[in-house]
């Protein structure tokens, strides 16, 4: 039988459960490949700690060039994460004709583009399936299941992190900074939570799925973010009173040769599929013009579940390894002679519908005033509400406009902001409703 030497840099969480799979698993993963997965090397700048592994002896070094230097070496999977030394390992092991598995979505979106020449240059492959949506095939969907399909949009929940906080700030109406502060004790958020509330992580995702779905280089620059940390439980409570739940979406269309990739928090009615996933779940919808829609949903991250992501890619190469076969198929989807440069659509030429909540004073002609200004900018209001307890003098003021510019929502937003009679920023939330149309 067939030897395939498997090389590991990383053994922290996920490299652990790649470990644990590849030993406890082995003899179901070498019935289905036909081939022994030979975990060779597992390097680690911390060969003591408990990780719950009987590693057999002279597995576990600390020395990443003893596997990059293995002549005998066919995979090597990349558990590192961040961009430096990953990066270089990376590009050693392509140097020498070994193939990747990398599950780090930070370095492939900040620096794919180099990374998949290389690997092509090199004639090796390069997979990525746990980098976007852990346990769900995301990838494999994209680039497969869904390869007859002209991708007309993707819209997804990919950070468990702020998911399971906007869970907390609905079904217990307290703020963002006490349920940031549960999610940490939980074991959900870093100390430093930056990457996943601020949005970073979940654009990452979106920025290699846009590359997947429209044959075009990976563009992190042009994604606009923003993070859930202004979101209340006041927003949250108008929003279901409106029928909508709010989200973090990563958001990608195409139109008019152009495409959408855009982060923030979001209001979706409560038909949207995407308003039942709760806690630290990940899901996303692609929209295809022969299959329709789909939903994949999963856990996002998680020892296993991401394990299993890598030992998928860990298989397909493996299988390609047993027919002599390489890059069978293409790592971002399309061949890379029809990959292309796409201009990201800059968030000021959106279009779409908006939620508003200002602060406003309780006096007569107040609405009157902000209403004037958003006729100004050519925003026209579908709903309003004026109710909830007076603080400082002002009360919520609440609206939801028809389709609007964000360039003009911007201008006549500064304008209101500036009224005597309105006493704090005003709150802005943009809606995901093909029903408002």
């Amino acid at each position: 039988m067939r030897k395939i030497n498997i090389g590991l840099l990383g053994c922290g969480t996920v490299g652990t459960g790649v470990a644990k799979l590849l030993f406890e698993n082995k003899d179901l993963i070498t019935a289905r490949v036909g081939a022994d997965l030979n975990l060779k090397w597992v390097a680690d700048i911390d060969t003591a700690a408990d990780r719950g592994i009987h590693f057999p002896a002279g597995v576990l070094i600390n020395d990443a060039r003893k596997v990059l230097d293995d002549p005998e070496m066919d995979i090597v999977i990349e558990m590192i994460g961040s961009e430096g030394v990953a990066k270089e390992f990376m590009l050693q092991a392509i140097d020498n004709g070994m193939h990747i598995v990398t599950a780090n979505k930070a370095l492939l979106a900040a620096h794919g583009n180099e990374l998949f020449a290389a690997a092509a240059g090199k004639g090796v492959d390069l997979a990525f399936e746990a980098s976007v949506g852990g346990c769900m095939p995301t990838i494999k969907s994209m680039r497969e299941s869904l390869v007859g399909n002209h991708i007309r949009s993707m819209s997804g929940i990919l950070n468990g992190t702020c998911n399971y906080i906007l869970s907390k700030i609905e079904d217990e109406g307290i703020s963002f900074e006490n349920a940031l502060a549960e999610a940490q004790r939980q074991g959900y958020a870093e100390a430093d939570p930056t990457l996943d509330v601020g949005g970073f992580d979940t654009a990452h995702k979106i920025a290699i799925m846009a590359a997947l779905a429209y044959g075009m280089e990976i563009n992190l620059n042009d994604v606009y973010i923003e993070g859930i940390s202004r979101i209340t439980p006041l927003d949250i409570q108008f929003a279901v009173q409106f029928g909508y739940r709010i989200k973090l979406l990563a958001i990608s269309k195409l139109q008019d040769n152009r495409v959408e990739a855009r982060v923030h928090p979001t209001m979706i009615p409560f038909k949207n599929l995407l308003t039942s996933i709760s806690g630290t779940v990940n899901a996303i919808t692609i929209s295809g013009d022969a299959a329709g829609d789909i939903l994949l949903y999963g856990r996002g991250a998680g020892m296993m579940p991401t394990a299993s992501a890598v030992i998928s890619d860990i298989v397909d190469i493996a299988r390609n390894i047993l027919s002599g076969t390489v890059r069978r198929v293409p790592p971002l989807s399309y061949q890379r002679e029809s990959i292309r440069t796409i201009p990201v659509l800059p968030i000021d030429d959106l279009v779409t519908h908006y939620y508003f909540r200002f602060a406003a004073m309780d006096r007569p002609g107040v609405l009157s005033k902000i209403s004037g200004i958003l006729g100004k900018y050519d925003i026209s209001i579908q709903s309003v509400q004026q109710k909830g307890r007076k603080t400082n003098g002002s009360v919520p003021l609440v609206m939801l406009s028809h389709r609007a510019k964000e360039a003009d929502v911007k201008c006549a937003l500064a304008e209101i902001r500036d009224l005597n009679v309105v006493s704090d920023e005003p709150v802005l939330i943009r809606i995901e409703d093909d029903g408002l149309d």
